[in-house]
C-alpha cells in the first residue's frame, strides 16, 4: 500500500497534483524538444540553480550568472547541484542517504567548513525514515512523494549551510527517476521562487505537522510545478525564436 495515500485525501490536494501532472505533460511536448532539447535543458538547468540560490537569500540577476561572472559560493554550489543530478537519479532510490550526503557536498562546498561536508547536524531519524519512504517506493505517486521529500528536508534542514538547495534537488531527483519528468526540464525552484512568501508560509505550515498544514504545502508544491512547467514552455518559445 501507499504509505502516503492518505494525504490525497486532504481537501484539493488529489486535483492540484493532477493538474500539476497534466501541465507537465503538456510542457514535455513543446515542439522546442524535438530539436533544440539541449538548450533548452541547459537554461532550465541554469535558472532552476539561480532560483534555488535565491532562495537561500543569495539573488543575483540570472544574465550575469549566465556570463560567469558571479563567485557566490551558494550560487556555485547550485550550479554544481544541478550539473550532479543525472549522475545521482539511478542511485537515489538505492541509497537515499547516500546521495543526500553527495548532495551537500556539492552543495555546499566553499560555505561550510570542509569536515562538516556531506555530515547530518540535525534529524537523524527522521532522515532514516524518509530514506525508507524513498527506498523501493513504487506506489505513490511521484508528485507527492517529492513533495514530502523537499518538505521534510526542509523542515529538518538536516545539513549545516545551504540545506535548502540539497532538499530542492532531492525533490528533483524524485521526479526525474519516478518518470514524471525524466529529462530534468521542469525547474521547480523557479516556481518556488515565483512564488516565495507562499513558499515560506507553506513550509512552515507544514513544519506544524497539522493536516491544514501539509495540505498548504501540497498545494504550493502543485502550484509550483505548474508554475516550473510554464517556464519551461518560455525557454522553448525562447529558444525557438533565436533558432
Amino acid at each position: 500500500m501507499d504509505p502516503l495515500a492518505p494525504l490525497l485525501d486532504l481537501a484539493d490536494v488529489a486535483p492540484a497534483l493532477t493538474q500539476a501532472r497534466e501541465q507537465v505533460d503538456a510542457a514535455l511536448r513543446h515542439r522546442a524538444l524535438r530539436r533544440q532539447g539541449g538548450r533548452v535543458a541547459a537554461e532550465a538547468s541554469l535558472r532552476a540553480a539561480v532560483a534555488g540560490a535565491a532562495l537561500e537569500g543569495h539573488v543575483h540577476d540570472l544574465d550575469d550568472v549566465r556570463a560567469g561572472t558571479v563567485t557566490d559560493p551558494v550560487v556555485q554550489g547550485a550550479l554544481r547541484v544541478a550539473e550532479g543530478l543525472g549522475g545521482l537519479v539511478d542511485l537515489w532510490p538505492r541509497a537515499p542517504r547516500q546521495v543526500l550526503a553527495k548532495l551537500h557536498v556539492l552543495a555546499a562546498r566553499g560555505s561550510v567548513p570542509a569536515d562538516d561536508l556531506g555530515r547530518l547536524v540535525a534529524g537523524a531519524h527522521r532522515i532514516d525514515a524518509l530514506a525508507g519512504l524513498v527506498a523501493g517506493n513504487g506506489q505513490t505517486p511521484p508528485l507527492l512523494l517529492a513533495a514530502i521529500v523537499h518538505a521534510e528536508l526542509l523542515t529538518l534542514r538536516p545539513f549545516p549551510g545551504p540545506a535548502g538547495l540539497v532538499a530542492c534537488a532531492a525533490a528533483r531527483l524524485t521526479l526525474i527517476g519516478r518518470g514524471l519528468d525524466p529529462r530534468g526540464l521542469i525547474a521547480v525552484e523557479v516556481g518556488h521562487a515565483e512564488r516565495e512568501p507562499e513558499y515560506v508560509g507553506a513550509s512552515g505550515a507544514y513544519a506544524t505537522g497539522t493536516p491544514d498544514g501539509v495540505r498548504s504545502w501540497l498545494r504550493h508544491y502543485a502550484a509550483a510545478v505548474t508554475a516550473a512547467a510554464a517556464e519551461l514552455d518560455r525557454i522553448g518559445d525562447a529558444v525557438l525564436a533565436a533558432v
